[in-house]
């Protein structure tokens, strides 16, 4: 794997799709004035221009909509990665009495003096089954890195290796504030939406008021820019985990670690592994869910990560070591 060439890639891409995300903010505000400005004109007998302020008001309030809904995503991290991957079931690892803990706790540990980053909190999550993992934290200082029960079971230490290396890559990259930060502009995007449906309600009389015009109108403009900040949102998540895959290699120096955990997730069906998790941590764990909708997903297929891992298809690898290897499909769950 040329790794490098994949980091410089997944980051160009990244740069490029941020630029977007804030183009489609741009042109929301401007389609929300445009369809304002045209409603005034139907409503107006008369018309003989607009009132004082009306885009400065119009511009300022389609603003304060995404940067509050940004300010109240991104408080749900107030308390730090702990705080989060506690709500997500997650405890302290127990070295001292556990051993497969505590070759968890010095693998982190090494990992991180090798990269020259501060030693993450591991934190295991006991009752999940599947294998997966994920990382938060707003920087280095206050970095969690959580791992399932089922990774600690299944994985050997050159692939716990690989889980751990991906997870101190989206530490080190600040992949958790990025996505932290454009959730908190879609759910802006999606308030918009949501306030145009709002003026669009009947009344308690069942008659719609003179605002229903014009919230049809944010209802359009809302609806398209809500669905264009999350398909951004999705591809530059997908981004990242490229990223982190390409950085995981280089920190082991090693395709087997990382490209052994895929594929032994490939033997449960892929995107199972991501079922029961706390919905905030969704778009951070090592194997998303897909949704389905290729470009909705935060997480690239299976398949198509370990091809660029190990520039080649591979079969599944068994998730225990008494089960015979399947096959690895084109294209994965």
């Amino acid at each position: 794997m040329r790794f490098f060439e994949h980091q410089d890639n997944a980051r160009t891409q990244t740069r490029h799709l941020l630029l977007v995300f804030l183009a489609v903010v741009v042109l929301l505000v401007l389609a929300v004035n445009a369809a304002l400005a045209l409603t005034w004109r139907l409503v107006t007998p008369g018309f003989t221009g607009y009132p004082a302020y009306f885009f400065s008001v119009n511009t300022a309030v389609t603003l304060l909509f995404v940067l509050g809904g940004w300010w109240l995503e991104t408080s749900t991290l107030a308390g730090g990665g702990e705080k989060l991957a506690r709500r997500a079931g997650a405890r302290e690892a127990w070295p001292a009495s556990r051993p497969e803990e505590q070759k968890l706790c010095n693998i982190a540990s090494e990992l991180a003096i090798a990269a020259g980053m501060a030693v993450p909190q591991v934190m295991v999550l006991e009752r999940v089954d599947g294998i997966n993992a994920f990382a938060a934290g707003w920087d280095e200082d206050d970095a969690v890195i959580a791992v399932t029960r089922g990774a600690l079971d299944r994985l050997t230490r050159d692939e716990l290796q690989g889980l751990v290396a991906h997870e101190l890559s989206h530490v080190r990259e600040g992949d958790t504030r990025l996505n932290m930060r454009l959730a908190g502009m879609v759910f802006g995007l999606e308030m918009i939406f949501n306030l145009g449906r709002s003026m669009c309600e009947r009344g308690e009389n069942y008659q719609r008021s003179l605002l229903a015009l014009p919230g049809l109108a944010i209802v359009a403009t809302g609806f398209l820019g809500w669905v264009a900040g999350r398909a951004l949102k999705a591809a530059v998540s997908r981004q990242r985990e490229f990223l982190a895959d390409a950085r995981a290699v280089q920190f082991t120096r090693s395709k087997e670690g990382l490209g052994g955990v895929l594929r032994k997730v490939a033997s449960q069906h892929g995107s199972g592994a991501a079922t029961g998790f706390h919905p905030a941590v969704q778009h951070m764990l090592l194997v998303g869910q897909q949704e389905g909708v290729h470009w909705l997903d935060s997480h690239p297929p299976l398949a198509e990560r370990i091809r660029r891992i190990y520039g080649r298809s591979m079969p599944a690898l068994s998730s225990s070591f008494d089960e015979a290897a399947a096959p690895l499909p084109d294209s994965l769950p």
